[in-house]
Formats: C-alpha cells, sequence, structure tokens
C-alpha cells in the first residue's frame, strides 16, 4: 500500500470529507451502525463536529431513533450488549453536541436530555445496562460541567436529581461518582443549592442518600467518590437552614478518623471536610440523644433526619409542593 492512501497519511481535507460521509450514511439504516461507530471514535478529534451533526439534515432524529428504539428493551430487561454499544455510540455523539458552546443552547431547547432520562431510570446491574446508564450519565455531566446558568436552570424543571439520587445509592461505583459530580454541579449554582434546600422533603431525600453513601465508602473507600460527598455537604453547609440540619444529621464518620487513610494523598478533599466542620462547629455540638444508644449508623442518622422534620427551620408553606 502506497504512503498516499494509506490511512495514516490521510489528509485533514480527506478526513473532513470521510466525516461528512459518515454523517450522510447516519440517514440510512443499513449503513447507520458502522458510520455511528467510526463517528464516536472521532468525536474528540474532529474540529466542530457537533454543529456538523445538528446541523446536517435528519442526524439528530436519526440519534433520537437510536434512542427510542431500545425503549423496549429496557422494560422488561433485555438489553444486549450489541444493543447497549450501539446506542451507546448514539449517545457519545450527543454528548459531543451537548458540550459544544454552538450547539448546547439548541441542544436544551429541544429537551433531548429528556429522551434519556428512561435509560437512567433502569436498576438492572448487567453489563449493558451500567454502559447505558454511565454514558447517558455523561451526557448530563458535559451539560453540568460547563458551570452555564441555563443548563442548571433546565435541569431543575427535569426528575434529574431524584434520578442521580437513585443511582448514588444503587449504582456501580463509576455511575455513583459520575451522579454525584451532577448533583455537585447543581448544588454549586445559587438556584440549584436553593431549590434543594427549600423544603425539607428535598433536603431530607439529599442528606439520606449522601448519608448511605458515606457508611458505604467506610466499608469500600473509594477517594474519587468521597471527594464529590465531602464537596456536596460543604457546598449544602453554605444555606443556613441546611447547615443548622447538618448539624444534626452528619453522619459520624465525617467527623472521626475514618478517612484519615483514604484521604491521606488528597489535600482538596481533606480542606473540604475541614471547613465543613468548622462550617458546622461540630466541636460544640455533640449527639447526646440517649435514644440513639445501641443503634447503627444508618439507623441512628435516620433517626436525626426523622427529628429534623420537627426543628428544621422551615415555613410549613414549603411542605406544599414538592
Amino acid at each position: 500500500m502506497s504512503a498516499q492512501s494509506s490511512p495514516a497519511c490521510m489528509t485533514p481535507q480527506n478526513e473532513q470529507e470521510k466525516v461528512f460521509q459518515w454523517i450522510n450514511e447516519l440517514a440510512h439504516p443499513e449503513t447507520r451502525e458502522a458510520a455511528l461507530l467510526e463517528l464516536s471514535k472521532k468525536r474528540e478529534t474532529v474540529t466542530d463536529l457537533a454543529p456538523m451533526l445538528w446541523h446536517s439534515f435528519g442526524t439528530i432524529a436519526a440519534l433520537l431513533q437510536e434512542i427510542i428504539n431500545i425503549y423496549p428493551s429496557i422494560n422488561p430487561a433485555t438489553l444486549t450488549a450489541h444493543q447497549s454499544n450501539r446506542v451507546c455510540n448514539a449517545l457519545a455523539l450527543l454528548q459531543c453536541v451537548a458540550s459544544h458552546p454552538d450547539t448546547r443552547t439548541v441542544f436544551l431547547q429541544a429537551q433531548i436530555p429528556l429522551f434519556l432520562y428512561p435509560f437512567l431510570q433502569t436498576t438492572s446491574k448487567t453489563r449493558p445496562f451500567e454502559y447505558l446508564r454511565l454514558t447517558s450519565l455523561g451526557v448530563i455531566g458535559a451539560l453540568v460541567k460547563t458551570d452555564e446558568q441555563e443548563v442548571i436552570t433546565f435541569l431543575l424543571t427535569t426528575e434529574i436529581i431524584p434520578l442521580c439520587l437513585r443511582i448514588m445509592e444503587f449504582g456501580s461505583e463509576l455511575s455513583k461518582t459520575v451522579a454525584t459530580f451532577i448533583l455537585q454541579k447543581i448544588l454549586l449554582d445559587e438556584s440549584g443549592l436553593s431549590h434543594i434546600c427549600q423544603t425539607y422533603e428535598r433536603f431530607s431525600h439529599v442528606a439520606i442518600i449522601l448519608g448511605k453513601m458515606v457508611i458505604q465508602l467506610a466499608k469500600e473507600p473509594s477517594a474519587r467518590l468521597l471527594k464529590h460527598v465531602v464537596r456536596c455537604y460543604l457546598r449544602l453547609s453554605d444555606n443556613p437552614r441546611a447547615r443548622e440540619a447538618l448539624r444534626q444529621c452528619l453522619p459520624d464518620q465525617l467527623r472521626d478518623a475514618t478517612f484519615s487513610v483514604c484521604l491521606q494523598d488528597d489535600k482538596s478533599t481533606k480542606h473540604w471536610l475541614q471547613l465543613l466542620i468548622k462550617n458546622l462547629e461540630l466541636a460544640a455540638v455533640q449527639p447526646t440523644d440517649p435514644r440513639q444508644m445501641g443503634m447503627s449508623p444508618l439507623t441512628s442518622q435516620l433517626h436525626r433526619l426523622d427529628l429534623l422534620a420537627f426543628c428544621f427551620p422551615f415555613p410549613l408553606r414549603d411542605f406544599d409542593q414538592n
């Protein structure tokens, strides 16, 4: 084979022509699968692939068709590895569109993330489903990574928070990490923090899941997951009402030296944890409720959260809405 025809020596012009060819092939069911695979490989190397995908006729519709086609395979759970790989290639291209500044707004305006939510609702722990959930989370993660207000505003109108919380409780370590990162990004936005701390129901749901994660992390440490959990707690402590509640329900494992080894080489997380403890003034607030004697850590934490229903200082009108 001559150097001129070698793929390794393909010119930028020839490569762009090949990309356009693959995009055109997405419109045809018989060539779509191969084109999805090739384009997904190029999504990080081809400049402006996202605008090409968005503005080419029928391409986004073809990607959405790939997503919709496997809805019947998720309930009942019959999704195969081949189906999962194919739709994840389509999701990878949507992540490319979600990440690009020229296509992100129209991506949200078209409410395309909602097509991914059925995948986030799945509970099967098989590899095809886990891969599907993780790739779907990657699309949402690409959106929140931009720290743009319009992204958070959109997400707060959807069910993304309870979906992430369920994955944080039952998902794999990697899925939990991405889901917690998404929650962290929502909390870091002022409207996101206000939304979660607006009612006791919302706050307690987040606090209970974070508490369960801390207890599980004490048994199976993960520095990268713990980092996002601590950051979520720290951000919650910026809200006066949530800070008062956290004084009662922060897991004991974050107060003592449970994670000292895990955080030994993680200066940023160690610093965030110190700030959290300082914010809550834990040295002056020690749990002394005798009814907690002999309880397991999780039972104790849930008991304290139950007590917060009576002491969490939300106006009564906050309980009227979810």
